[in-house]
């Protein structure tokens, strides 16, 4: 008897709080049958699935990792040629930094049907949740996001510092750990070391916390706060705009209320 395949959905789990996840993404969460999710998904989400659902922590973490990615793909691969309907959730936006379009392509290779349902990325929420705009009108006009952590196989393996110095904002992901070497980087290709950067820890999250400083001076800051991942650098004239203080409902909702999350 041939199974019908199931369908793979690549859902983006947004940049941290759990409300911050699209509704079609919770709906899609609700109904699976399988889930596999990374490691910053909020534990509020993974509380939504069905009580018979198959769940799966594929979560890394910088320097170890529980599965490889192809075993991650060959998994939701199968899991789909057996008839289940997978969601795939990932932190942020599926496409941003999160080897998504890895998924989807071993999707196709296995003949299953892979659907992107796209997320909020932290490389806009987490700036905006500290008052943070990556464009202001009459200011600044672009912004470049990259990641501060890239494999030492990659093409190119070291970031251009003298494109990233010539944009306006410069918003960096998974760059706590070369965080001194990135602002080194940008002030050898001449950035002036007193433009403005923030640093917003767990951002949206009911922990957040913002850190200010200058490009010459946020290496020894984050030290003396002790700045921890997951974390989002922001580089340029907005970030001065940052605030230390909680200005969104999500920064101050009690972890009581918190609890009874839900959408719909």
């Amino acid at each position: 008897m041939n199974i019908k395949a199931g369908t793979v959905y690549l859902v983006g789990a947004g940049p941290g709080d759990p409300g911050l996840i699209t509704v079609r993404g919770l709906m899609l969460l609700r109904q699976a049958d399988v889930i596999v999710h990374d490691r910053l998904v909020a534990r509020e989400l993974i509380d939504e699935v069905r009580p018979d659902a198959e769940v799966i922590d594929a979560g890394k973490t910088p320097g170890a990792h529980r599965y490889a990615q192809g075993w991650i793909n060959a998994l939701i691969v199968d899991r789909a040629q057996a008839g289940f309907d997978v969601v795939r959730l990932k932190g942020g936006d599926p496409f941003v930094f999160g080897r998504g379009f890895e998924e989807l392509e071993a999707c196709r290779s296995g003949g299953v049907e892979c659907v992107v349902v796209p997320g909020v990325s932290s490389a806009i929420a987490a700036p905006a949740a500290a008052g943070i705009p990556v464009t202001q009108r009459g200011e600044v006009r672009s912004f470049a996001v990259v990641t501060g952590c890239v494999a030492p196989d990659s093409p190119s393996p070291e970031l251009d510092y003298r494109a990233l110095a010539a944009m306006d904002t410069v918003v960096i992901l998974m760059g706590r750990s070369n965080l001194p070497e990135i602002a080194a980087g940008l002030l050898c290709a001449g950035k002036d070391p007193s433009t403005s950067v923030a640093c917003v820890e767990r951002g949206t999250m009911r922990e957040q916390r913002v850190v200010k400083a200058t490009l010459a001076t946020i290496a020894s800051t984050a030290e003396q706060v002790s700045l921890r991942a997951p974390m989002v650098f922001v580089i340029g004239a907005v970030a001065r705009h940052a605030t230390t203080d909680a200005i969104n409902d999500w920064a101050s909702i009690k972890s009581s209320q918190r609890a009874n999350f839900q959408v719909g």
